[in-house]
């Protein structure tokens, strides 16, 4: 963990350590901790720590100096030394143990005066959060979600930018919030899917189970779209930034669509960890007829690489499949044998263009 928060953790290590965390809420929730304690640290000026503070560490640090000149004074003898050293040592643990509970109250005083807590999934990374009402999200790479912590009020509301899988805990009088692109997403008990990432040009809400209810930000007088286990919406997110209404038609749900929004049925012979939708979150980069552009920012994220096209030619070649245990090369290797185009890979950037026809 602490590699990984101090940028030393090989891919390897990284790796390892979002598999710990997916499959234990309590190594999470301990990153979290320490990563929100390590940030504080980095950030931390002279100027914020005030009088009676500094007055605390440097009598500290006067203690252990001075028992340190009264066990030298006298000739060394092996038992004094053990008490210099046993004398010493416990004044530098009692200066971590004081320097770490200013730590901890100072960022404690500085969450409260804030009331916002933020969860992030760097790109490269995949990450599970147990929420303060119980409920569980996962985190898609290059996505982050805030809250006010403790989810204090009548509503649980979060906001998200990116991509996440919500398995929400039911309470029927505090009803649940996503907050997402111009748009409100309003569950009890429930278990479903959001896509939006700042580069998408559509939200995408899958449904598992439960009833979710879709509305403009702050609109309480249009019709709410409803979805129902097995669909999936799809918005425009121009819509959100539109005066337009978003009309709910009532139709079959295969024909439910305007030119702002549609719902899709979901294939009900797969089970979850199968669908295109939900694969992320078993570790599992799918992809069925996305051009090389669109694919490019799945790779990126999920790699945590930068994909560069020479042309435009390159970028409409088509791909079907899936990566989980590959390395960014070996999912080069296989994307270049399915479909003809060069590339070269120089550490983190991958170059990628057509074929030169006179090789």
């Amino acid at each position: 963990m602490s590699r990984s928060l101090s940028s030393e953790a090989t891919a390897g290590e990284e790796q390892e350590l979002q598999q710990l965390m997916l499959q234990d809420t309590a190594a999470q929730q301990q990153y979290e901790l320490l990563r929100r304690m390590w940030v504080a640290n980095e950030n931390e000026t002279d100027e914020t720590i005030n009088e009676n503070e500094k007055q605390n560490i440097l009598r500290i640090l006067k203690l252990a100096r001075q028992e340190s000149v009264e066990e030298q004074a006298p000739p060394v003898a092996p038992k004094a030394n053990r008490r210099f050293f046993f004398g010493l040592t416990a004044a530098a643990v009692l200066l971590f143990i004081t320097v770490g509970i200013w730590m901890f109250n100072k960022n404690n005083a500085a969450e409260k005066s804030t009331n916002i807590q933020t969860i992030v999934a760097e790109n490269g990374s995949r990450t599970r959060t147990i929420l303060p009402d119980g409920s569980t999200v996962w985190l898609n790479a290059g996505s982050h979600i805030s809250y006010k912590q403790n989810f204090t009020g009548t509503t649980r509301e979060v906001t998200l930018d990116g991509e996440a899988y919500f398995d929400v805990v039911k309470q029927p009088q505090r009803p649940f919030i996503v907050h997402v692109s111009g748009y409100d997403i309003r569950v009890l008990g429930t278990a479903f899917n959001v896509k939006s990432y700042a580069t998408d040009k559509t939200i995408e809400t899958t449904l598992l189970r439960g009833l979710v209810q879709v509305t403009k930000n702050g609109n309480t007088n249009e019709k709410p779209i409803f979805i129902h286990p097995n669909e999936k919406l799809i918005v425009d997110k121009i819509a959100a930034n539109n005066e337009v209404n978003l009309p709910y038609n009532n139709k079959p749900v295969a024909a439910a669509a305007s030119k702002d929004f549609i719902i899709k049925n979901l294939d009900t012979t797969q089970t979850e960890k199968e669908k295109i939708e939900t694969a992320w979150v078993y570790n599992r980069l799918e992809f069925k007829g996305d051009n090389f552009e669109e694919l490019a920012k799945k790779l990126e994220r999920w790699y945590n690489v930068t994909i560069v096209f020479k042309d435009d030619q390159v970028k409409q070649l088509s791909f079907y499949g899936s990566f989980e245990t590959e390395t960014v090369q070996q999912a080069f290797v296989a994307l270049k044998a399915a479909s003809r185009f060069d590339y070269s890979i120089n550490n983190q950037t991958i170059i990628v263009s057509s074929i030169n026809k006179n090789k």
